[in-house]
This record gives C-alpha cells, structure tokens and sequence, in this order.
C-alpha cells in the first residue's frame, strides 16, 4: 500500500524553459560561461555547504551581469516558476484522500524558501526534503535514507517517488523505496491509478 508520495520539482511540478536559455537570450550568459559555477561551487550550495549569494558575487562579474546579486537571484528563480497546476491538483486530491506528498529535491537554500512560499508549495504539500537541508543530493542513496528517517513509521515500499532523471530514479529504489520515471501529466495520472490498485479512474484521482 503506498502512503507516500514523493516529487520532484524541477521537471516534475515545474516545467518551464530552462534557466540556460533564458539567461543566454537576455543576458548573452550561455552555458560555456556558467559551467564553471554550476559544476564546481554551486554543487555546494545544493548541499547547504556553501552560500549561493555569496558565491554568486565573483562570477557574476565575470559573466557581465549588470545588476545585484540579488536581482540575479530573483531573475533566475522567478524564471522557473511555471508550475503544472493540473498535477499540482491531483496532488490536492491524494491529499484529500489520506496520501501524504513532499517534496524530494535538489536545492539550495534560497531556492528552497522561494518554492515554499513564492511558489506556494507550502500550502499544497506535506513537507519539503530539499537537498540544502538534508545534507545530501538525491544522486545518493543517503537522501533518501534521511527521508525515510524523517518520514517515521513509514516502511521503504510505502512511499512512492517521482523525477525526471532515471539515475536518480535508480537510487531511490536502491534505497528501497519505489520509484518512477516521469514523463508528462497523462502517463503520470495512468501510473498512478496502477499503483493504487483502482479500476475506476474516475474512483481515484477525480
């Protein structure tokens, strides 16, 4: 029986155009420049090691970015806030039902506060896992372990996870719990009456 739900957010409950391309048409910023801090400090920042801002400061400047720190943060974060309201309201509905959903990510710290309350998560879900918090990302079976820690008395084959990354996906079944890709709304909504064992689609997600 699965009593838990768990998602991604990037991928999963938003779907935008990536940051990348946004920040290469406006600013001219491609992803040649940002690689440096994307693959070194920010891997950091994902696990509350380091200080997005304050590592932030120095590349910027050598990217030209022309404004503050913190309009870059607000630029980027403000870029990616397209949420999948149809899958958001499933959400609301397995809530209503007795399932409780988090949020499993990867984050850093300010990006985590904004998905909580600009985006609103923290009224539509359980709770939050954000990598920034647990110490660890979810390319690692650790994550997942501290969730199910934090998740109490909820056995591994309990919960249900969802990301777009088949890697990931492949870890959190090495942790135990169960796992799938995804891919859009409707192969979610058809897995989904699968896994909680409904005959009736109208039953179980309306």
């Amino acid at each position: 029986m699965i009593r838990i739900v768990l998602f991604d957010v990037d991928g999963v409950l938003a779907n935008g155009e990536p940051f990348s391309k946004r920040l290469a048409r406006d600013y001219e910023i491609t992803l040649d420049m940002t690689a440096p801090f994307f693959q070194g400090p920010f891997t950091a920042c994902l696990t509350g090691n380091a200080d997005l801002k304050q590592e932030l400061a120095s590349y910027l400047h050598q990217w030209g970015w022309p404004h503050s720190v913190d309009a870059f943060a607000d630029y980027w974060f403000s870029s990616e806030h397209a949420i999948d309201e149809p899958l958001v309201n499933l959400v609301q509905r397995l809530r209503q039902q007795g399932t409780r959903c988090y949020l499993a990510t990867n984050q850093e710290r300010y990006r985590t506060e904004y998905i909580l309350t600009h985006m609103g998560f923290a009224a539509k879900f359980d709770g939050m896992f954000s990598s920034a918090h647990v110490g660890h990302t979810k390319h690692t079976t650790a994550f997942f372990e501290h969730v199910l820690r934090e998740l109490g008395d909820v056995q591994p084959q309990e919960v249900l996870f969802w990301d777009d990354t088949p890697a990931i996906v492949a870890t959190a079944r090495q942790a135990g719990l169960h796992a799938e890709v995804y891919h859009n709304f409707a192969d979610f909504e058809e897995k989904m009456l699968l896994w909680f064992h409904r005959t009736d689609p109208g039953d179980a997600l309306t």
